[in-house]
């Protein structure tokens, strides 16, 4: 354990950054990625739920208390990301990572056994503080474990296999909420078990992926940060695959600092990275905004304007899911050459195009449910890549030690205005007139809020974006724990 008058000069971040792509690195993917496989998964099967969970056999739910279900959901992510963001930064990520997806899988699996509307909001709300918790510390894990040049791809393709976990939960609730094959009584609560069940499969994953070696050095654990770095290395070469070596020029000195302060958190991104601060907030909010207004109602849009019958609404599901998730991993290498600015730019402005002629189309009348569907489909598959980069962006651009922090900070504003405002105004906007072709004015003015939205993200991520493309996350933003000019010169420091 280092001391506060030692300085330590590493190569890790170096190190990190030279690896080859290797087994380590899909045990990253695997083990960690399916955060999102299990939060769309989870969303998909419990919003199909809703108006079994109003049967008399079931919770006899009003429709007020389905809605709130989501609502504490939505609570328990904005709480668990503040929370988790600020305990990750201090005790580091692999903890986090493991007991965040220990909350969500009890949380999840006890509302299974729920009782009455009180019971099932509460287990709601444990489940949604392991995922909000989750955001933080596997975000922050991931763009600290990637080689630089991997680390755009990796985060985005990450970030959107959410769809594809919301695919298989709309497969799923075909078959649970089908009397035909599962008893009224019993869909419900099977489809709460499903996600932990994928969990407890992965808990044991997750044991065998390291700390972060990153967060290691910055914390007085440069020893262990060596030695972690060194057995991957190590497996490496285990595999035929010769290592070039470091230059020493690229070596990292260190000083441990003490925990940052609330007030001091504040004065680092507004008064420090104001112009970074501006970035992540914008791009969180508008893709937000877009995602839960579209999202959300969805299903809407389908019943009162083109008249598809409730049951079949989950059938436009999959291609929307399917967009959602080929958007991100066919343009996610594109987010490392192509570069940051550019591709954000190009997805957002394109999906927010798209959406205000899809808005122009939907109110002149001239689209089905079939061509509506095609529309989504398209304006997602951009604005699905646009919207995972927001994540990556807010993580690589401040310092290592405020990574959960920022993730957490951002991803609860997002929540709050996207998640929270957007599916309340948009469902408001698709009314229920008896005569919707009279109604669709409103809503065709909301996609062009909508698209004016991610028009301006793209803009500000063009004029105000960071050029992070293959670069170390070092060379980003300073580390904190960074040794300074003073540091440097105080004879009282010794160097390891």
């Amino acid at each position: 354990m280092s001391t506060p008058s030692t300085i330590i000069r590493s190569l890790v971040p170096a190190r990190m950054d030279r690896l080859p792509w290797a087994r380590f690195h899909w045990l990253i993917v695997v083990g960690l990625g399916v955060s999102w496989i299990l939060d769309g998964l989870e969303i998909q099967i419990v919003s199909s739920m809703g108006s079994l969970l109003q049967n008399q056999h079931t919770l006899h739910l009003t429709a007020g208390q389905v809605g709130a279900m989501g609502s504490w959901y939505l609570a328990g992510q904005v709480v668990g990301a503040l929370f988790f963001g600020r305990i990750t930064d201090k005790l580091g990520r692999k903890k986090l990572f493991i007991l965040t997806l220990a909350i969500y899988l009890i949380g999840s699996g006890l509302a299974g056994f729920s009782w009455d509307a009180w019971s099932l909001f509460l287990f709601r709300f444990i489940a949604g503080t392991g995922i909000g918790g989750e955001y933080t510390a596997i975000n922050s894990a991931i763009d600290e474990i990637m080689p630089s040049r991997y680390r755009g791809r990796v985060d985005i393709a990450i970030n959107g296999t959410y769809w594809g976990g919301a695919a298989l939960g709309a497969a799923a609730s075909l078959l649970l909420y089908n009397e035909h094959y599962v008893p009224v009584e019993w869909g419900w609560r099977i489809g709460f078990f499903i996600g932990p069940v994928l969990g407890l499969i992965i808990i044991f994953l997750r044991r065998q992926i390291p700390e972060s070696p990153r967060w290691l050095l910055t914390h007085g654990r440069a020893a262990e940060a060596e030695r972690t770095v060194t057995e991957i290395e190590e497996h490496v070469r285990s595999r035929g695959v010769e290592l070039p070596p470091v230059d020493e020029r690229q070596a990292l000195e260190i000083v441990e600092r003490d925990r940052v302060s609330y007030l001091q958190m504040a004065r680092i991104f507004f008064g420090r990275y104001p112009s970074r601060s501006f970035l992540g907030f914008t791009m969180m909010v508008t893709q937000a905004f877009l995602y839960n207004a579209i999202f959300f109602t969805e299903a809407q849009v389908l019943t009162h304007f083109y008249h598809v019958p409730d049951d079949h609404t989950g059938y436009y599901f999959f291609p929307f899911a399917v967009g959602n998730l080929i958007g991100p991993l066919v343009l996610g290498p594109l987010f490392d050459s192509i570069g940051r600015r550019k591709m954000i730019c190009g997805t957002y402005v394109l999906s927010g195009g798209l959406l205000a002629l899809s808005a122009w189309a939907f109110h002149a009348g001239i689209l089905n449910a079939a061509t509506q569907t095609a529309f989504w489909c398209v304006i997602f598959f951009f604005a699905s890549a646009g919207a995972s980069s927001a994540y990556l962006t807010v993580s690589e651009i401040f310092p290592l030690e405020l990574r959960g922090q920022a993730i957490s900070f951002f991803f609860a504003i997002s929540q709050g205005a996207g998640g929270v405002l957007a599916p309340y105004l948009f469902s408001l906007l698709v009314g229920g007139a008896d005569n919707p072709s009279l109604d669709r004015l409103p809503l065709a003015i909301g996609y062009l809020i909508g698209a004016a939205a991610m028009i301006g993200g793209g803009l500000v991520a063009w004029f105000f974006g960071v050029d992070a493309e293959g670069k170390s996350l070092e060379d980003i933003a300073d580390p904190l724990s960074k040794a300074t000019a003073d540091d440097l010169e105080d004879p009282g420091r010794t160097r390891v």
